[in-house]
């Protein structure tokens, strides 16, 4: 059964998220983070949370969405299938973190339908701290891991790369990520229900892979400050799998006032692209 597109535009309401300590620093681990940012309390300021912890902060809102059942989604027929997030200021424990989250868009494709949900988060001050795009692929019957199509897809960036880096995903990746993120979906954690889905086995989920290229960002682009890095996006085009190495590319590409704007890809041991179109921009030190 298709979406409901009557419910295109819906505002959901609010939720509250208590930013903790024993979160932020569970969540990075989660993806083999060892940033001092993270994890040294001691420091001035104390520990702030990954940029990619918004996702956690937003999570109870995507999922208020994807279980609406007037809006039909189909869990197990649900691939995520882009991420766009934009950084403005760093959530710390103590935040309490509010998310309003509308149903941006709904489109139809020759092989299932693609869904948006746009999300803005804020602290108990009122500013902004993050402002997300979650879009989802719903796969039609008979399709399996393909995500929709996207007919003006932007060129691999010619000219030598700035930085190549490599990473490793653990055998038991899947399983802390889900813990320390709350995305509990089976096809991450239970073989049978994945290949059930469609998929070759358990896959890693697209933003445990999109936080390892967080990683890179800030590691290599922002000398570890991860105030500076202040969007990241990322189009999913393949599966990872558990135990496999993956190898991020990056290309510079011209400022954007204050804002240094990367291209990257992520390829997986094949070297085809898990990740697509992927971009970064990282505020002047």
């Amino acid at each position: 059964m298709s979406l409901n597109r009557d419910l295109l535009g819906k505002q959901y309401p609010s939720q509250d998220y208590g930013v903790t300590a024993e979160a932020t620093t569970n969540y990075a681990r989660a993806y083999n983070e060892d940033n001092l940012w993270f994890f040294e309390v001691d420091r001035p300021g104390g520990i702030v949370a990954p940029p990619m912890f918004g996702v956690v902060m937003s999570w109870l809102s995507v999922m208020t969405i994807m279980t609406d059942s007037d809006l039909r989604v189909d869990l197990l027929r649900l691939l995520h299938s882009e991420q766009d997030m934009y950084f403005y200021r760093p959530a710390v424990p103590g935040d309490i973190i509010t998310s309003t989250a509308t149903i941006a868009a709904i489109e139809g494709k020759s092989n299932g339908e693609s869904l948006t949900v746009e999300i803005h988060c804020i602290n108990q001050r009122s500013e902004p701290v993050q402002r997300i795009l979650f879009t989802t692929f719903i796969r039609g019957k008979g399709s399996r891991d393909k995500r929709g199509e996207h007919p003006i897809e932007e060129p691999r960036p010619a000219g030598e790369p700035l930085l190549r880096v490599q990473q490793t995903i653990d055998a038991d990746q899947t399983y802390r990520y889900a813990q320390a993120s709350g995305d509990y979906n089976p096809i991450h954690t239970d073989e049978n229900v994945a290949k059930m889905a469609g998929l070759p086995g358990i896959i890693v989920h697209g933003l445990c892979t999109m936080a390892f290229t967080s990683k890179v960002m800030i590691d290599h682009l922002c000398n570890q400050d991860p105030r500076r890095l202040k969007r990241l996006r990322a189009r999913f085009s393949r599966p990872v799998l558990p135990g496999q190495q993956i190898m991020t590319t990056a290309w510079q590409k011209p400022h954007s006032g204050r804002l240094q704007v990367y291209a990257y890809e992520t390829v997986g041991p094949d070297r085809k692209a898990v990740i697509k179109e992927g971009v970064a921009e990282v505020e002047a030190a």
